[in-house]
Order: structure tokens, then sequence, then C-alpha cells
């Protein structure tokens, strides 16, 4: 394997821990991500050095974030995997599912909250404000996720190249 390569999934591999995913999850879709062909469960593993039974639970994981899926090879009985390769559907299916895991439920748990805390007196006014505060700030997160899932790819291109120039123009540069 080219040392480039490796660096790339052992650094993909930290970076997935630093987002709360397991780093063998990471490792296994950096090597699908950088690999130009599908491979089979047995050569991950190979590869990488983790158990095979780590590496089914992995793809599974990594399949059900839909970031990668199972593809037939000719001639091979062997399952055989490959991973999405535009960085920009990568993000949106990682953001989908992020989003449903855990803006949902704390939009809904925030919504709950809200909703007890106006009949209980024990709950003091700066508790309710905070959690009002709270539960805005996650549906502004939650707008503006779903307008940005609506754009085209091409138009979010442009906004986030855009950024300096937005933040320059609106005299918010720490110059």
């Amino acid at each position: 394997m080219p040392e480039a390569v490796r660096r790339f999934i052992l650094h993909w591999g930290d970076m997935g821990q630093q987002w709360g995913v397991n780093r063998s999850i990471a490792q296994i879709h950096a090597l699908l991500y950088i690999t130009e062909h599908p491979l089979p469960a047995d050569e991950i593993s190979e590869a990488l050095g983790i158990a095979r039974s780590n590496v089914s639970n992995s793809l599974k994981e990594l399949m059900g974030y839909k970031i990668v899926r199972r593809v037939p090879v000719a001639g091979e009985r062997r399952d055989h995997f490959t991973a999405e390769t535009d960085v920009w559907d990568l993000a949106r299916r990682i953001a989908a599912v992020r989003k449903a895991r855990e803006i949902d439920p704390a939009l809904e748990t925030l919504a709950h909250c809200l909703s007890d805390a106006e009949g209980d007196i024990q709950v003091s006014d700066e508790q309710r404000r905070r959690l009002r505060e709270m539960h805005a700030f996650t549906a502004d997160m939650d707008r503006w996720y779903s307008q940005m899932q609506a754009l085209p790819v091409r138009t979010l291109t442009r906004l986030v190249r855009l950024g300096d120039r937005i933040v320059a123009l609106l005299g918010l540069s720490k110059s």
C-alpha cells in the first residue's frame, strides 16, 4: 500500500474517532473510498489488519449511512463493496443520517422539555428562557440544514467559496 494511501486511511480513522465514529468503521470507509475497485470483506480485513467479524459489522454500519454499497463483480461469488466517491453526496448522506440520529431527537426532546417546564413552578424563568433559546437555535440549524440539502451542489460550492468574501463584505473579519 502506498505511504500516502496508508496515511490517509490512518488519518481518516483518527478523524472518525473525533466525530464519534469507531476507528475501524472510518478506516474501512477510507480504504473503500480511496480504492479504485470494489473489495471483498476478506481483502478489507487483510489490508487493515481488522478482524473479519469487525469488518462485517462495520460494513453494515457504513451501508446504513448509504456511503458504502454492495456491488456485484462478474465471476465472483463473494460480496464486494465500494464507497461513494462524490464528496458532496458523501457529505449529504452523512449529514442526513446524523440529523436523523441527533438533531431530530434533540428537537423532540427540547419541545417536550419546554412543554413540561411551562407548567412546572419549580422551573425558573431563567431555565425556561435557556430551554427556549436552545430549542430556537436547534430549530434554526434544522431549517438551515433543510435549506442547504435542497440546494444543487453547484450552488453549495459557490456559497462555500464565497465565505471569505461574505465575511469581508459584512465587516466581520478579524483584521
